[in-house]
């Protein structure tokens, strides 16, 4: 079964944005991240990550498909939380699933103490069979 972590980012979040964090405890969350991305790794569950750049670089595309798109470009200040970063792994259960994302959730955070920052789990979904 696939699945995407979604790591968001949030203006109001209880833990400051890492640029505010000692250089100790931001190489000990990167470690602890590190030890589960390997450990997907060697199982063969990650399939993919990916870290994306801040909301001042994103762009909205609005199309109706004849005209020209509007792009708008960021930061959009009525955004409360940004997608930050994800993962996609393939695991055997949902409840794996859901272990990968509480242990992301708890990666250490200024002092040590864990982020608790939200990670939104979802299936991947399946195309539909091409044959029906």
């Amino acid at each position: 079964m696939k699945y995407m972590l979604m790591m968001n980012q949030s203006a109001t979040a209880s833990v400051p944005p890492t640029e505010q964090w000692t250089p100790e405890d931001v190489q000990a969350s990167w470690k602890h991240m590190e030890q589960i991305w390997q450990e997907l790794t060697d199982a063969g569950e990650l399939i993919a990550t990916g870290k994306l750049a801040d909301p001042e670089a994103a762009k909205i595309v609005i199309s109706d498909g004849s005209d020209a798109p509007v792009v708008t470009d960021g930061p959009f200040p009525e955004m409360k939380e940004f997608l930050a970063g994800f993962w996609m792994i393939d695991v055997d259960s949902e409840d794996r699933a859901i272990e990968i994302a509480a242990r992301t959730s708890a990666a250490p955070g200024p002092g040590g103490r864990p982020t608790q920052r939200p990670i939104e789990l979802r299936a991947i979904m399946s195309p539909p069979d091409p044959e029906l």
